[in-house]
């Protein structure tokens, strides 16, 4: 749910969102404009839902986003806060139902931000079982504040790994648990993705691990925070955490897809497999550096388009590069068998136009068996996270 402010973590402004699947909303001093003069409910949730030439286009499907009242939640404790904001844990005073809310700092775009992604997130969540649900946004009469309110699932995989780091228990999981977290993680994405949006900072602390039908396990994606509609026109900017960003985001391609999220979730495939991060560099260069030390540097039989990088220019002149893919060496059959390996290099692939659409993947020999997912739970407890921010690499 959370995404904590770090060094290695890169967040770059937002852009406004264009094109057919999602409404483009107003603009965000617009948006932000309504709250500030006291517009009403439903005046804020017409301006978040209607086109910005809506007249020009009157048969257009709107996003609806639902406008509630801050005084009708409790909060309970605090799951997380940073530069971003907060998210903490509340209960519907009426219903008694758990949900999660998110509050936006000023310097993340406060209001404009905030209801840029209620829709998103809404239009990525809808009848969409593994990303988390959105339920509207809140506002707090007396300061005219914003929230999002969402669906209270559970603790992240991060929080989880900590945990197990902590208690001295192994950090891999069984490739039953893998294959049955990435099929739900893979659906989610693809779903999304046939909605046009891109999340961009998949990562544990963005998975959350919650009770599914029948008390099987679930794992969702949430905080889209960072995410982006492709139906806005390049050039896009790098956004995302660091371990987790594709090599041609890392390059600041002026143009990627939702390729990009499969790489990200390669990523988590492979910290599930063997309990830590596949590619650790400090920077964007150092980064790189550690893919290409592990799958190979590309050359332009490979990656036609990467050698026209600066990043190439300097490094493919140094003599004895490191070209061979050694990702089996890290990955062993004891640890993932040959159909769970291909998923995973077909995911983790350098050059975007051969690496696996989160589509493409989910039709893998690999996915033909069906698993319960056993991931480890535990119960919430109130974050004793201080006031202050918190810096942490994720």
């Amino acid at each position: 749910m959370v995404t904590v402010s770090s060094p290695r973590a890169i967040h770059r402004p937002y852009q406004a969102l264009r094109g057919s699947s999602i409404p483009p909303p107003l603009p965000l001093a617009t948006m932000a404009a309504c709250v500030e003069a006291g517009a009403t409910a439903a005046a804020i949730a017409t301006a978040i839902c209607a086109p910005a030439d809506a007249a020009a286009r009157p048969t257009r499907k709107r996003v609806r986003v639902a406008m509630g009242n801050a005084g009708d939640y409790e909060e309970t404790c605090r799951l997380g806060e940073g530069s971003f904001g907060a998210v903490v844990k509340a209960r519907h005073r009426g219903t008694g139902e758990a949900v999660a809310i998110k509050r936006l700092g000023a310097a993340l775009g406060g209001h404009g931000a905030l209801l840029r992604e209620a829709q998103l997130l809404e239009a990525s969540g809808r009848d969409n079982p593994f990303v988390a649900g959105f339920h509207g946004l809140a506002r707090d009469p007396s300061t005219m504040a914003l929230s999002l309110v969402m669906e209270y699932v559970g603790p992240s995989l991060r929080d989880l790994h900590l945990r197990r780091r902590r208690s001295w228990t192994p950090l891999a999981l069984l490739e039953a648990t893998v294959r049955a977290a990435m099929r739900q993680l893979l659906t989610g994405a693809s779903k999304m993705h046939e909605r046009r949006v891109i999340h961009r900072d998949i990562k544990p602390s963005n998975i959350l691990v919650g009770e599914g039908a029948n008390n099987l396990g679930v794992v969702k994606i949430c905080d889209f925070g960072l995410a982006m509609s492709m139906d806005e026109p390049p050039p896009y900017e790098p956004a995302g955490t660091l371990r987790y960003m594709a090599p041609e985001m890392l390059l600041e391609k002026p143009e990627y897809d939702e390729r990009v999220d499969a790489w990200s979730l390669g990523c988590v495939m492979a910290e599930l497999v063997n309990g830590w991060s596949p590619f650790q560099g400090l920077n964007e260069e150092g980064q790189l550096c550690a893919i290409f030390d592990v799958l190979g540097f590309p050359d332009g039989a490979t990656w036609p388009w990467f050698t026209s990088t600066a990043f190439a220019a300097v490094f493919m002149a140094e003599p004895g590069m490191q070209r061979r893919n050694l990702l089996r060496e890290h990955f062993p059959e004891k640890k993932l068998s040959k159909d769970g390996f291909e998923v995973l290099s077909g995911l983790l692939t350098c050059n975007p136009e051969k690496r696996l659409t989160a589509a493409a993947a989910l039709k893998h020999p690999w996915f033909a068996k069906i698993d319960a997912l056993e991931l480890p739970k535990r119960e919430e407890v109130a974050s004793t996270l201080p006031k202050r921010r918190r810096v942490l690499c994720v």
